[in-house]
């Protein structure tokens, strides 16, 4: 059983032109079901020999027509062809591009606007960022090497280059227009450390953030500090694409670093940020892990414990609901249990639980101290629907920078390859 695949061209003063494209030959017999269909093999050479013809007919007519010259407005003549190679999507073509002369000025003429030294159509250049940006370049190299009839440009660092390129154009693209402007904006923002190869560096900060409306409109921004890559830039540009206007209330959450503070008022929002609850809620889990894995041997050091974790939980309670305040009470009626436990001993591998705690409770003492003007009553906003943290930039954090450059791939960075890999990770997402 076989089949011939004819492509049909069917011009617009309604002549036709028809190629025979490929031949298949397949068994009728359907005892075996790798027979079933196409193979992936005579796939990807089906789109290859059609891409080639399609482009081929293309090229043909393109041939036919005479551009005008830019100097003088001359219709041009054709000079002469020259071969030219495109890697596309489903393959590698070979083109006869025609070169065009004036005859009035004697000007050349090329008779496209495709950019210098192109190798690759857009696409092309869009579907590798894309894979690279998810998974490492050689193993992205060979993903589209299995499934598309690419047959040049598969090696991992014309990936790479490729990437970066699309990485520098998303950088500089300008802000794209709302579709309606926002009343009211939350924009969170937070840092992130990842492993560097250049010398004398061990960890590059990674600033990252996210804008978004109650009508559910978001973007998200990233950028490697000390590069060309403004993050005040990134805010700005995040802010007019979900809508902007000079009437839009902007409510901001950093993790207390004074160095995000000073990247919001680079980028033009003065009002103060509020100190997101997910990394105060991360220092009381510790405390209140730490409460539970006291001693109890004795009937006192029971009454203690008991009393310790009911006092963590009451520090919680109070600053979720906006009494930080009276953190002092409650950090002083620990204090006034705490000798039950000062005989603990050492174990081999850790220090004494309750020196543990002391030192977790003293960490949030200082650190609601230095915090106390942005904490904010995070109760009431949570009632209202409205955000009280920056936990959705943990979680892209996670996306944008740990899966890809952290956990899942133990890699040095560049400083400028990890900055432009975020452009188009941003743009993915």
């Amino acid at each position: 059983m076989g089949w011939i695949l004819r492509l049909v061209e069917t011009g617009v003063d309604g002549s036709s032109r028809s190629v025979d494209v490929m031949a298949i030959d397949c068994p009728g017999d359907l005892g075996d079901i790798a027979a079933l269909g196409l193979t992936l093999a005579q796939g990807k050479r089906l789109v290859a020999l059609v891409q080639q013809e399609i482009v081929t007919a293309q090229i043909r007519d393109h041939a036919v027509r005479r551009p005008l010259c830019r100097s003088c407005g001359t219709a041009c003549q054709l000079k002469d062809y020259r071969p030219h190679q495109i890697a596309t999507v489903f393959g590698q073509v070979t083109l006869r591009l025609p070169r065009y002369r004036c005859a009035g000025c004697g000007g050349a003429e090329a008779g496209h606007g495709w950019p210098s030294h192109c190798r690759s159509t857009p696409e092309l250049d869009q579907v590798r960022a894309q894979f690279s940006a998810c998974m490492p370049y050689r193993v992205a190299a060979g993903v589209l090497e299995h499934l598309l009839p690419i047959d040049a440009g598969s090696d991992p660092e014309t990936l790479r280059a490729c990437t970066l390129k699309v990485g520098e154009e998303l950088r500089g693209a300008a802000p794209a227009e709302p579709a309606v402007a926002a009343s009211s904006i939350t924009l969170t923002l937070d840092s992130t450390f990842i492993r560097s190869c250049e010398d004398g560096q061990r960890h590059l900060e990674i600033r990252l953030g996210n804008v978004e409306t109650s009508d559910g409109a978001r973007q998200v921004f990233a950028a490697v500090a000390k590069t060309d890559t403004a993050i005040e830039a990134m805010i700005r540009r995040g802010l007019r694409e979900v809508g902007q206007t000079a009437d839009t209330g902007i409510i901001a959450f950093t993790d207390g670093c004074s160095g995000l503070r000073s990247i919001l008022i680079d980028a033009g929002v003065t009002t103060p940020p509020f100190l997101d609850w997910f990394h105060i809620a991360m220092r009381l889990q510790h405390a209140g892990k730490t409460a539970g894995t006291l001693p109890a041997d004795t009937p006192e050091g029971e009454t203690a414990r008991a009393v310790i974790v009911a006092e963590v939980d009451r520090l919680r309670w109070r600053i979720w609901n906006g009494k930080a305040k009276d953190a002092k009470v409650t950090l002083e009626r620990i204090r006034t249990v705490m000798p039950v436990f000062q005989g603990e001993q050492d174990s081999r591998k850790r220090e004494p639980s309750s020196r543990r705690l002391w030192t977790a409770l003293r960490e949030i003492d200082r650190y609601l101290t230095s915090q106390s003007a942005w904490l904010v009553n995070y109760a009431e906003r949570y009632r209202a629907g409205l955000r009280v943290g920056t936990s959705l930039t943990e979680g892209t954090a996670n996306f944008l920078v740990n899966r890809r450059m952290t956990k899942s791939q133990q890699m040095r960075w560049s400083r400028r390859g990890a900055d432009l890999l975020l452009q188009v990770r941003c743009a993915g997402l």
